[in-house]
């Protein structure tokens, strides 16, 4: 086990680079570890901070406690039944690594949720998603630590209660279960899921007339993402910063009368998700800025740092974007990051 550092900076392990300090840190290499982790003195289950690749937290200030940085490696084939491809990978593996080994593999599924910032840990907690595929969609299980009898377990697909940009992980299981690693059951056979948005069209452009495969796939999404997302090793980000709101039918029936080209994606519950960059986009907030953080000029989806933002300039900002929106809309944006402390939440 690595030996504990305090007062580390934790400015490179968030992507929106915001300056904070944690009072104490340690890199867990291995899951082993953390029957040992959870005995240090430092350790305080209702304070500690797991921590992977930082893509979806906003520290608005030193963390007073300790954070495990979440390094375990490892990618393992676990067995192939009925043209399905069981495969694990450790939770500090870089998820988008995974998804370009998956595919150099052969391994079918992964290929639409290319470049998404993170670790394949944290990919069940958000429940990451992007054009038309979910990580619920591919997940088989989980394998956590449950901190309440120190033991390992394996939770299910169902007992991960999967929901939009929801989990198990950010409900009731929150505080209590720390991942591990995550076995994805993948096609063998390519199934292609272009469907959402201007996919279609980039992978028909890039297969030039032959059948397309996943890689074709994950080139396209890597290319539309390039084009409309800031990378975060240069402009500091979380990516999506709000997640796409989910009306009623009779509120999106309403708000189409007055803007007939809103992008709108209906639900198998009857409820419509609209496009929160959209909605964004439509209020002139491209380019917006207050102090050193500002809505991306070309992705109003996302928020930039673009000028060593403090957490007052993020919190302003985001407030703004969502008063704007609910002024002109009458809906209501949530964030997706997770704002620590969680007093900041809007």
């Amino acid at each position: 086990m690595q030996p504990i550092q305090y007062q580390t900076d934790l400015t490179p392990y968030n992507t929106f680079g915001l300056r904070a300090q944690a009072q104490a840190f340690i890199a867990l290499e291995h899951a082993d570890e953390l029957r040992d982790i959870v005995r240090l003195p430092e350790f305080d289950r209702d304070t500690v901070l797991w921590l992977g690749g930082g893509s979806n937290i906003l520290l608005m200030q030193d963390y007073a406690g300790l954070v495990v940085h979440m390094e375990n490696k490892g990618i393992r084939e676990i067995a192939r039944l009925d043209g399905l491809v069981y495969i694990e990978a450790q939770a500090g593996e870089i998820w988008h690594d995974f998804v370009l080994h998956t595919v150099a593999l052969g391994l079918n599924g992964l290929e639409n949720l290319s470049l998404i910032p993170g670790t394949v840990g944290a990919s069940p907690v958000q429940n990451i998603g992007a054009y038309g595929v979910e990580a619920k969609d591919v997940i088989h299980s989980v394998r956590c630590f449950d901190l309440d009898t120190e033991t390992f377990v394996e939770l299910s697909n169902a007992d991960c209660r999967f929901a939009y940009r929801e989990s198990l992980f950010k409900q009731e299981g929150k505080g209590r279960y720390v991942i591990v690693s995550v076995v994805f059951a993948l096609k063998e056979r390519f199934e292609p899921n272009l469907g959402y948005g201007d996919l279609a069209a980039a992978v028909t452009e890039r297969s030039a007339g032959r059948t397309p495969t996943a890689k074709d796939v994950s080139d396209a999404v890597c290319a539309i993402r390039n084009s409309k997302l800031p990378n975060p090793n240069v402009l500091g980000n979380v990516g999506s910063f709000f997640k796409n709101p989910v009306v009623s039918a009779e509120k999106a029936a309403s708000l189409l009368q007055q803007h007939p080209d809103m992008p709108r994606y209906p639900q198998p519950d009857g409820s419509v998700k609209l496009a929160a960059g959209w909605l964004i986009d439509q209020c002139r907030l491209k380019g917006f800025q207050i102090g050193g953080a500002a809505v991306h000029d070309r992705q109003a989806l996302v928020l930039v740092n673009k000028n060593n933002a403090s957490s007052d300039d993020v919190w302003k900002l985001a407030q703004h974007v969502c008063n704007t929106v609910f002024t002109r809309f009458q809906v209501e944006l949530h964030a997706e990051p997770n704002w620590l402390p969680a007093s900041f939440s809007l």
